[in-house]
């Protein structure tokens, strides 16, 4: 059985630790210019180069994502770009356009490259050519089956490692090559600044009529004629393995903490406990569908893994999350006489049950006895994002735990 790698996303220096503290074997995270998430927080340079470190401090890789598909103004940058990151040590660059590609092998000729899943790679012979251009890494086209990756990595090197999507938002579009938002408000996808127009509501209009648009809709709610159900695999641990597949990547560069927390805590427990015995995967079945439902989510499809998508892939009368649970915050330090430091994410007061999120899988939940402001005055409520609280629950907790509340 081939190792696999719990891969997730981090959106910046908190989420990566998050990732790292909660069982990630690898994250990927973009810097500031040239990934395809220009919308999320991204890394600074100082925070890049304090995740990485820390990252390999406890083992885990940092994939550094630069996947625009490239124009010609954005080439002298790029050049500029690797020699920065080349310092800092990532473990691999995530790339889509060949002409960055070469420029990273030119730069970092001792930094892996994995083919992002924008390049989309359908089929083994793609692999081989990325392969022979030095590659060590393809990620799958999102439209690919179980039984298309298996043949795959049938024909491909024992050495290079298929990625996979395997949980989070899908694309309407081919291998997330999307034309839609360009064309509607300027901003380009394939540049990072996607504005999500498959999760928007649509109407018709009839040629001779123009002006009226018709609603797209069965009912009063209307109809959103793009909008994907999220993928989510956990069930289905086993036969991602059995396939071939080497790191199982979670897509959501910009969740939040609670949401990374959630994902890949639940996938590690979902991952070892196949491992250790397809017998206790069995038996933890309902578990990982409780923890992995308590995440925000649009509903969940198989995607394309075990044929192809129909009508049932889709939500037609809304595009909003389902959210069951409130993020509050991480523990941060514990002082001597055990109140813990939070930086308040929502509101909550005393008296309130909160969830203590555990790494090794399992849930505690405490009462707030009593909470303080930064200037250590007993409060009633944290009403302001953001604010330095301290809060005493009764015991110690550890730096690092995230903190909820059910809804």
């Amino acid at each position: 059985m081939r190792e696999t790698e719990l891969l997730i996303p981090a959106s910046s220096l908190e989420v990566l630790k998050t990732a790292v503290l909660y069982g990630a074997n690898a994250v990927y995270i973009g810097g500031e210019m040239y990934g395809l998430r220009a919308k999320a927080k991204n890394f600074s340079e100082e925070d890049m180069r304090e995740g990485i470190q820390f990252a390999h401090e406890h083992g885990v890789k940092v994939f550094v994502t630069a996947n625009i598909v490239a124009h010609n103004e954005d080439l002298e940058g790029i050049h500029d770009y690797f020699r920065c990151l080349r310092e800092m040590k990532p473990d691999a660059f995530i790339i889509s356009d060949p002409g960055v590609f070469m420029i990273a092998r030119e730069e970092c000729p001792e930094i892996q490259i994995h083919i992002s899943t924008q390049a989309n790679s359908t089929n083994y012979a793609t692999y081989n050519f990325w392969y022979n251009q030095g590659a060590s890494r393809v990620v799958a086209a999102r439209e690919l089956s179980l039984n298309e990756i298996a043949e795959i990595r049938q024909h491909i090197p024992e050495d290079m490692e298929i990625e996979a999507f395997i949980h989070g938002a899908m694309c309407i579009s081919h291998s997330g090559r999307c034309l839609l938002s360009n064309y509607f408000t300027g901003r380009n996808a394939n540049m990072g600044a996607c504005t999500h127009p498959c999760r928007w509501k649509y109407y018709v209009m009839e040629e001779s009529r123009p002006g009226e648009y018709l609603p797209v809709e069965e009912n009063e709610r209307g109809t959103y004629i793009f909008n994907s159900k999220d993928l989510c695999m956990i069930e289905h641990v086993p036969d991602l393995i059995e396939a071939g597949v080497d790191s199982f990547k979670i897509e959501g560069r910009m969740k939040t903490a609670l949401y990374v927390a959630a994902v890949t805590r639940t996938y590690r427990r979902a991952i070892d406990d196949y491992k250790k015995s397809p017998e206790l995967f069995q038996k933890n079945l309902d578990y990982y569908r409780e923890e992995i439902a308590k995440c925000t989510y649009r509903q969940f499809t198989t995607g394309f893994y075990y044929g192809k998508t129909d009508e049932n892939s889709q939500i037609y009368d809304a595009n909003t999350y389902i959210k069951e649970y409130t993020y509050i915050g991480i523990v941060q330090e514990i002082d001597e006489r055990g109140y813990h430091k939070i930086y308040q994410r929502n509101k909550f007061s005393v008296g309130e049950e909160i969830e203590v999120m555990i790494p090794d899988g399992t849930n505690k939940v405490l009462r707030v006895l009593a909470m303080e402001n930064e200037k250590r005055e007993p409060v009633e409520s944290a009403p302001h994002p953001k604010q330095e609280i301290w809060i005493d629950f009764g015991e110690k907790l550890e730096p690092g735990y995230l903190l909820r509340r059910k809804e």
